[in-house]
């Protein structure tokens, strides 16, 4: 049995999902929930081709079963969980600073706006501008602008590297 994958993958991308779903159970004898419709179409047009052309060797299978013996499964390492001082905390300025949103308590942010420096410290607890502790950088923002504007927008340039100045 020879297949024309450029006739079959054709014949896959014009069928739904639904349908391909079938198709991947008339070829492989077992349903799938999968509804990647790139995947169900690599996998099917892969099954047609090993029906057609011949599977793997016994002596292969059994070679690859020993391999997956030995192999480690993990791909990659764990990822390492970042920890700063404020991530004890629970509210959700400790996760964000915990994901890296935001620079590390003590960092000075700097902007340029309206013909002046402003300085911003950032506080495990809040931010500090002008002598008063702002709970979120957007009330800063507020503050300093007088309209509601995004903190981490309006401090773009000091948020663009963990550092703070910019």
């Amino acid at each position: 049995m020879h297949v024309n994958v450029a006739k079959e993958v054709a014949a896959l991308e014009a069928i739904t999902v639904a349908e391909l779903r079938v198709r991947y159970a008339q070829v492989f004898g077992e349903e799938t929930r999968v509804g990647n419709k790139p995947w169900l179409i690599k996998r099917v047009i892969w099954r047609l081709q090993a029906l057609a052309e011949g599977d793997l060797s016994e002596r292969a299978r059994r070679r690859a079963a020993e391999l997956a013996q030995d192999a480690d499964l993990r791909l990659s390492p764990p990822r390492q969980k970042r920890t700063t001082p404020a991530s004890v905390q629970k509210n959700g300025r400790a996760r964000a600073l915990a994901n890296g949103h935001l620079p590390l308590p003590g960092t000075i942010l700097t902007r340029w706006y309206k013909g002046q420096t402003l300085k911003v410290q950032v506080l495990g607890h809040g931010f500090e501008y002008a002598g008063q502790v702002h709970k979120s950088l957007s009330a800063v923002a507020k503050a300093i602008t007088g309209s509601h504007t995004s903190g981490y927008l309006f401090f773009r340039r000091a948020l663009a590297g963990r550092g703070g100045n910019a």
